[in-house]
């Protein structure tokens, strides 16, 4: 059993440790909130798309996005939509304590939550390597330990962005000029419009 555990948390944090829009986009939010709970949004959806992510790889679910070349077409397409229109409002984003419009945009809950499950739902990168991944590791155990195995990493992908946030939100407060938020807005947006480019040319 510690073994099984053992072996989902190494993979867990090797999976998503790796630099990425999602994780950018994360911190980003915790960083620029006001409050750490301005960040639950982004963090609870992110979180909730991975879990989602593991349990479709586990049980094999994911395969079909592989399965139907026109369900993948899809996926790149809207996802390059989506990134396209996120990665211009974090770039017209102003960190101030002035609420403009592009500011409050990125904070409304409903705008994080659909910026948080397009870079999580819509990567193909994200999903290939979950079921290439998690899902092939998950084939060396059976009955209670597959589910030790599936538990352990979605706990640490909670864990991490969580952690993720909060280191945000620290670094977010000594920002007083607002420069490095500023920064890094413009750091995410340009992630974000790489991956939407790609996923775009994939498209076509």
């Amino acid at each position: 059993m510690f073994q099984t555990i053992l072996h989902a948390v190494v993979l867990g944090f090797g999976l998503i440790l790796p630099v990425g829009v999602q994780n950018v986009f994360v911190f980003n939010q915790g960083a620029s909130q006001r409050t750490f709970l301005g960040a639950l949004p982004v963090i609870l959806t992110a979180s909730l798309c991975d879990t989602i992510l593991i349990l479709a790889a586990v049980f094999g679910v994911s395969l079909i996005v592989l399965t139907f070349s026109w369900l993948q077409a899809a996926l790149y397409g809207i996802g390059c939509v989506f990134l396209l229109y996120m990665g211009w409002v974090l770039w017209r984003s102003k960190p101030s304590s002035s609420s403009t419009q592009q500011t409050e945009e990125v904070r409304q809950p409903k705008k994080q939550i659909l910026f948080a499950a397009s870079v999580s739902l819509l990567n193909p990168h994200a999903i290939l390597d979950t079921i290439g991944v998690i899902g092939t590791n998950s084939l060396n155990y059976a009955g209670g330990e597959k589910w030790v195995f599936m538990i352990s990493i979605v706990c640490v992908s909670w864990l991490w962005f969580f952690g993720l946030a909060f280191a945000g939100r620290l670094i977010g407060k000594h920002d007083t000029s607002g420069r490095f938020i500023a920064r890094l807005n413009k750091v995410s947006a340009c992630m974000i419009w790489g991956v939407a480019v790609y996923m775009g040319l994939q498209f076509v």
